[in-house]
């Protein structure tokens, strides 16, 4: 154990399971596209059962499938046989997962689904098994080696499995012509389904609303700023057009110079042309303009007119950032 390095058994492992993946794909065929189309036209669910750990890569499989406009359930393969069965129905389409193709479970399985009428479609790394043999499709998993060197723990198995799912969800994601506001509808919970749904609408009518003319002194300004409480003030005209910005930065740095101040307006000190978004855009691409710009609030407008101010805490608070 003197020569022990995780780091060059994390890159062997690495090495192990990456090549077992350049092998899945060289391996796809035809019946990788035939299961594609028909688990798309089909009225039913994708069922997908397995066990071990087969079963907890079909339970990620399934989930990716749900969430991405393919509606699918786990069956664990041994409750299968014991009364889940119950579950399917007419038009669902089976995927057995097992690496050797032989888990007892599995071949018990097999002609029970297939007695009900279902298409069964196995994925396995051996074509010589019995799931091969009796499935009406198969997936092939080609695995020389698990990453484990004792060649027994599922791991480039497990992952090659985990990888033609994703590889299957996509192609069905992308069939279907599923879209981020489809996403999002399946996924409100969350930052996640926040960076998809919620809009600047629905944050920047909780904060203030600063504003002054372009004539206004410098007193209103100081005024107009502290007691709204966002560190900046719009200067509106008489259309409620924004024509600038003033922010603390901005009265610092006017403050520093030896202008008089007594006779200034927001005029003289307001930052011409400022960024605004409008007020029906995402949350997060909102985020992206305070990012770009090095800056911390955003004026919302709305048909051209000053609707409002946004402010980098506001997408803190509701876990955009």
């Amino acid at each position: 154990m003197s020569d022990f390095s995780a780091i060059n058994i994390a890159k062997q492992t690495i090495k192990v399971e990456i090549e077992a993946l350049e092998a899945l794909e060289n391996s796809l065929n035809t019946d990788f596209e035939q299961v594609a189309q028909l688990i798309f036209r089909s009225k039913g669910r994708l069922v997908i059962t397995g066990i071990g750990k087969s079963a907890l890569v079909a339970q990620k499989i399934v989930a990716t499938l749900n969430s991405t406009g393919t509606p699918a359930l786990f069956m664990h393969a041994a409750d299968a046989i014991h009364g889940d069965l119950g579950m399917m129905k007419t038009d669902d389409i089976v995927i057995c997962i097992s690496k050797s193709g032989e888990t007892p479970e599995v071949k018990v399985l097999i002609p029970l689904v297939k007695n009900l009428g279902n298409l069964v479609v196995g994925m396995t790394s051996s074509l010589t098994s019995t799931l091969a043999q009796q499935a009406d499709y198969t997936l092939h998993t080609p695995i020389e080696k698990e990453a484990d060197p004792n060649n027994l723990a599922p791991t480039s198995s497990t992952t090659v499995q985990m990888v033609l799912g994703d590889a299957l969800a996509i192609s069905l994601l992308v069939m279907r012509g599923f879209t981020a506001n489809d996403f999002a509808r399946f996924h409100p919970g969350g930052s996640l389904g926040k960076q998809l749904y919620l809009r600047v609408s629905d944050l920047y009518i909780k904060n203030e609303k600063p504003q002054v003319s372009p004539t206004a002194s410098l007193q209103e300004i100081i005024i107009e700023i502290s007691s709204k409480r966002l560190g900046m003030t719009a200067v509106i005209n008489e259309a409620k057009a924004v024509v600038g910005v003033i922010t603390d930065g901005d009265l610092r740095r006017m403050l520093s110079a030896s202008n008089p101040i007594q006779t200034l307006q927001a005029k003289d000190i307001m930052t011409k042309n400022p960024k605004t978004i409008p007020h029906d855009l995402l949350a997060v691409k909102a985020l992206n303009v305070l990012r770009e710009n090095s800056i911390s609030q955003l004026i919302i407008v709305k048909n051209e007119q000053f609707e409002g101010v946004l402010h980098l805490h506001d997408l803190i608070r509701e876990g955009i950032i």
